[in-house]
């Protein structure tokens, strides 16, 4: 990617142009790693842009020395816009570096916005100031309050709507934009499957599969994967979470940033990225309101639904902006096929039941979930996945459910579930405590020895969970009832809650019961009492 996107290229060329020459570098840290607090590694190195005509440094940066061209970019445009005290925003007529990979590279990114980019064997300015100084943060440029207003306003709405409730994160939606200077973007949610909830607005499509397949690529490095995320190419919802003794906060609070391969991560919008951020996520909360019932359904179907959003401002001014909001089956299954499948369509949270000689490992992580057929092939050829293989195999994907614990615990688990004649069915089954009141399903695992076990316990009164259930059985009846049980290590490692190929030990495929069918009711909790 060599350009940026059209709302930080407009907001760039609308800062002054002064008649100043920058030098810009990188280079190891070497000593000066020692002057700086925050620096622990020395093998780091530093980004810098010097103003010649005023001597001042306008922005500095430690990266990684792995770290790609883009990040020379990101303290570049901090430097344009968010320079250094006491340093005023401003575009130099001339930038000088003594790098010709550099020097090329910003002449591509830098199109448009009447910045010369040369090229210097020496820099004598930064060579004289290269020792003692200190980084000072940016300051960011406010939203105007209306939309500041405007969009906190809908991501409330968008909180109480939860269309991560309806929507995994492969499932994709696109936003069309007429009249904008950004045509589409690709909404993605969160929070099925991760622990954060929000939304991603995705400028480019290639950026979304660029960064899915780096998420789910095996051997990542924590480094990798930092770079990985840094160069998605998007706008970001999320919500913090209020802390526990914070009595004063009723709901998650918003935030809204940007994230590009150039300008690294960014906490604020501008009024131009606000005005899209807020048409788009207007446009989502209506369509997830006027097709809720089409989008629980599995998998979904093609909908398209256009809208006219009318942007914040004064009534005599106020603007409208049409949009179309499409789902995108192929995309999603797409998607799904990098990895494991749409594991995320119905994430639970941790579940660890404290009974008594229970089967499942304490610690471990239970989801409810699909496979695609693929992944189910590879994992029968795979030498250090034992299989139970079913007779029948179901058209489409195959709902499982995903046992996630440590390697030693996990071969611990398979090894009981063997012995004790293998895995016979996955059965749901009712429950009530008589207690609280409180209504619940009881996961239970019957082995071949016919002996049940619980897995998980999930409540009706859980919104999350008692949907996930729904869905789970809504996709037990397209396959007839097959379904699986995968026992994954990893719980404790880089892709806890996320378990790839490579971290399955086992799986089963069995049949999914009901309780009536092993002569179960609606199970009583009752009282133990140990004398």
């Amino acid at each position: 990617m060599t350009t940026l996107p059209p709302t930080t290229k407009n907001r760039l060329q609308q800062i002054p142009l002064a008649n100043a020459v920058w030098e810009g570098d990188r280079r190891p840290l070497g000593n000066m790693a020692s002057h700086l607090s925050e620096v622990k590694d020395a093998d780091g190195e530093c980004i810098i842009w010097v103003d010649g005509s005023e001597g001042a440094v306008r922005a500095m940066d430690v990266v990684p020395e792995d770290m790609g061209i883009e990040a020379v970019v990101r303290t570049l445009l901090r430097a344009i816009e968010s320079p250094h005290h006491p340093g005023q925003p401003h575009r130099p007529q001339k930038i000088v570096v003594r790098n010709r990979e550099i020097q090329f590279f910003l002449r591509g990114v830098l199109q448009d916005l009447d910045i010369n980019v040369e090229y210097s064997p020496q820099l004598p300015l930064i060579d004289r100031l290269f020792e003692g100084f200190s980084a000072i943060e940016p300051a960011q440029p406010a939203l105007p309050d209306i939309y500041d207003r405007a969009i906190k306003n809908v991501a409330h709405k968008i909180w109480e709507n939860a269309p991560w409730e309806l929507l995994a994160d492969s499932d994709i939606l696109r936003v069309e934009l007429k009249g904008c200077e950004l045509e589409q973007v690709y909404v993605c949610t969160m929070g099925m499957m991760s622990a954060e909830y929000g939304v991603l607005l995705y400028r480019s499509l290639d950026s979304l599969k660029q960064f899915r397949a780096a998420a789910l690529g095996e051997h990542k490095s924590t480094a990798e994967l930092e770079q990985a995320f840094l160069a998605q190419d998007c706008w970001f919802l999320n919500y913090e979470e209020p802390e526990e003794d914070d009595f004063d906060v009723a709901e998650n609070e918003p935030f809204f940033g940007s994230l590009h391969p150039f300008e690294g991560m960014r906490y604020s919008l501008d009024e131009a990225e606000a005005k899209i951020v807020y048409a788009v996520l207007e446009s989502l909360l209506r369509f997830c309101s006027r097709h809720r019932s089409a989008l629980a359904e599995e998998p979904i179907e093609s909908i398209s639904q256009s809208y006219r959003i009318t942007l914040p401002g004064k009534k005599t001014a106020q603007k409208t902006i049409s949009t179309k909001v499409s789902t995108l089956p192929e995309l999603a299954q797409e998607l799904l096929n990098m990895g494991m499948g749409d594991r995320s369509d119905s994430m639970m949270p941790e579940v660890d039941i404290p009974i008594q000689e229970d089967l499942i490992p304490d610690g471990s992580l239970v989801s409810l979930a699909s496979v695609s057929k693929e992944l189910i092939e590879q994992l029968k050829h795979q030498p250090k996945t034992y299989c139970q293989a079913s007779k029948v195999t179901p058209k489409g994907e195959l709902p499982t459910i995903f046992i996630q614990t440590t390697r030693p615990k996990a071969k611990h688990l398979i090894g009981r579930i063997r012995d004790a004649g293998g895995l016979k069915a996955i059965c749901f089954n009712p429950g009530h405590d008589p207690f609280s009141g409180e209504i619940y399903d009881l996961g239970l695992l019957q082995t071949g020895d016919s002996e049940l076990f619980i897995f998980a316990e999930y409540s009706q009164d859980v919104v999350q969970q008692a949907k996930a259930l729904e869905k789970w059985h809504q996709r037990c009846q397209k396959t007839k009832g097959y379904c699986g049980l995968v026992i994954a290590m990893g719980a404790t490692g880089v892709n806890r809650g996320s378990p790839q190929a490579k971290d399955i030990l086992a799986l089963f495929e069995v049949k999914s019961i009901n309780g009536e069918e092993l002569g179960m009711g609606v199970l009583q909790l009752m009282p133990s009492f140990d004398f």
